[in-house]
């Protein structure tokens, strides 16, 4: 008996401590994210405009590639989040993944406005317009879309409303097909847009040093932020969802 009953509280006991070590590194993010990413912001702003050297063809107006980029991946990471989540809701049937997806959507759908808006300025000089039908752009633009009609999908619908939560989480995952072909638009079509220089093959153009060192401290700067920002967005739909179902409750007492 005794050789069955000590493993059994050893695991417990190790089960615990791991809870309450996740716990704690979950309750550091307070403290740890908002300075970490003040500085990693400020180092991608000095690398963008005095440390990355000036473009020969393009000039000054290639500097917007340093958050143009970066604001891609932040989408293609917070769209992730929601994918996961997504399926978490259809298999655990927990409605705190749903917020957790929701809070990602929100963050996604900014990154995304932002990337398609800093293409834009990038192109008017560049292409002579600010907006060109090309494939990338276009299924950019669709990816927006698709989850700000997810985001208002969940937005009309109850937080506590589970069948709501797995249509839409249906949804989401149908909708994050699009970031593949996003990636991959560039290579299946004739387009305007460049080869990629992060994600690339090789035979891809490639950046100078200099370049590629300045856009990966700002990819580090925006996807922390990116964090940072779902972990807030994510807190507040709990939050959100929880004076919901405590107002039900009341309202139940109250009509009994």
């Amino acid at each position: 008996m005794t050789t069955i009953t000590r493993p059994t509280a050893n695991s417990g006991g190790m089960l615990g401590s791991l809870g309450r070590l996740i716990a704690k590194l979950y309750e550091w993010h307070w403290y740890v994210l908002p300075p970490v990413v003040g500085i990693a912001m400020m180092a991608m702003i000095v690398g963008a405009v005095v440390v990355a050297p000036r473009e020969a063809v393009e000039g000054q107006v290639q500097r917007l590639m340093y958050i143009h980029v970066p604001s891609a991946i932040a989408a293609y990471m917070a769209f992730g989040v929601v994918f996961v989540c997504s399926l978490m809701v259809l298999w655990k049937r927990d409605m705190r993944y749903d917020a957790v997806a929701r809070g990602a959507a929100t963050v996604g759908v900014l990154f995304t406005a932002l990337m398609l808006a800093t293409g834009a300025l990038w192109g008017r000089p560049i292409w002579g317009t600010f907006w060109a039908w090309d494939a990338r752009l276009t299924s950019s633009l669709l990816l927006f879309l698709l989850y700000a009609a997810y985001l208002l999908a969940r937005s009309l619908a109850d937080e506590l409303d589970e069948q709501a939560a797995r249509y839409s989480a249906v949804y989401a995952i149908v909708a994050y097909l699009d970031v593949p072909i996003i990636q991959m638009s560039v290579r299946w079509w004739r387009t305007l847009h460049p080869q990629p220089i992060v994600m690339r093959l090789p035979g891809d153009q490639q950046l100078p040093t200099s370049m590629l060192l300045v856009l990966y401290a700002g990819m580090i700067g925006i996807l922390l932020l990116t964090t940072w920002l779902i972990v807030l967005r994510s807190e507040t739909e709990r939050i959100g969802a929880r004076a919901t179902a405590l107002r039900a409750t009341l309202d139940r007492a109250e009509g009994n």
